[in-house]
């Protein structure tokens, strides 16, 4: 066991204060997250954390070194960064996610010319429309789209992405084809939602001659994947918002058709999302700007 990985470790419990949550981003078990503080701990002389079944809490010498130990690791991921980008050799598991859509149709693809070029990464992509956290699970990179709640985490933007309101020829026979927010309210329309954890309400930002509106909408059907939501619209039940790439191909075929056209909604935000220590490792760099430049192509292209 070196004195760095026990640095390291504790720099990390010390940041997100807690054992079982530094083990998980370091990918080491609690126990070897323990005995790493408790090595560290004897070899300084000091205890480092008090500790209780509830509660880890830094001492005062705990506090004093993390400041220190900070730096230095700093620095050591400074000078790896680097010698990586002179030997352009990056190498091991780089934990990637994104939302379902986005990732279906946007990341997934990049991932084997990406590893064809870096033959020693390995990436784990994993897709999900819930917010994730990358400390405590582990995350290297997170792609998403909109505004980020953590302002403890660095930004990427990527771009602006364009999105529509559309809903399939079936539907608008039988309900009308809504030009606005306003009918869309108004006349009672039946909405697709998506569902997100702790949202009571549903609202679409769209822009009228007046600026940005909230419209207030309903419906019957919600789900937390926006891929069903895709093909709930494109089955004639009713009205999604979506970003333009996820249904370009539906709406050059004509299974779905654009509504509200005098409203449309507000362009979302595509960003990259990673801590200050994960950018300083060039596998992550490296990843984030390889899939960015394809994305800005194809979300150019399904411009409708």
């Amino acid at each position: 066991m070196s004195y760095f990985d026990n640095i390291r470790t504790f720099v990390r419990v010390f940041e997100l204060g807690s054992m079982s949550a530094a083990g998980r981003d370091l990918r080491i078990s609690p126990a070897v997250t323990s005995s790493r503080i408790a090595s560290l701990e004897e070899h300084l002389g000091v205890r480092l954390f008090q500790r209780t079944t509830r509660n880890l809490t830094a001492t005062e010498h705990g506090k004093t070194f993390y400041s220190g130990a900070r730096q230095v690791l700093e620095a050591v991921e400074a000078a790896e960064a680097q010698v990586v980008d002179i030997t352009e050799q990056p190498r091991g598991s780089l934990y990637v996610a994104a939302p379902l859509g986005l990732g279906r149709r946007l990341i997934a693809p990049q991932v084997p010319a990406f590893l064809a070029q870096y033959p020693d990464v390995s990436l784990r992509l994993r897709l999900t429309d819930r917010k994730v956290d990358l400390t405590t699970e582990g995350l290297d990179l997170a792609f998403f789209l909109g505004q980020p709640e953590d302002s403890n985490l660095r930004i990427k933007k990527i771009a602006d992405v364009q999105r529509v309101l559309c809903a399939a020829p079936d539907y608008i026979a039988a309900h009308g084809h809504p030009k606005s927010g306003d009918e869309i309210v108004s006349e009672g329309h039946e909405c697709l939602n998506l569902r997100f954890p702790g949202a009571v309400e549903f609202h679409w930002p769209l822009m009228t001659t007046e600026g940005l509106k909230r419209y207030r909408v309903s419906g019957r059907f919600e789900c937390d994947d926006g891929d069903i939501l895709t093909d709930w619209a494109l089955s004639g039940q009713g009205i999604a918002l979506k970003p333009a790439f996820e249904v370009a191909d539906h709406l050059t075929s004509g299974a779905l058709v654009v509504v509200g056209e005098d409203t449309p909604p507000e362009p979302v935000q595509l960003a990259c999302l990673f801590t200050h220590r994960r950018h300083q490792d060039p596998k992550t760099r490296l990843f984030m700007d390889f899939a960015s430049e394809q994305i800005i192509s194809t979300i150019t292209a399904a411009r409708p």
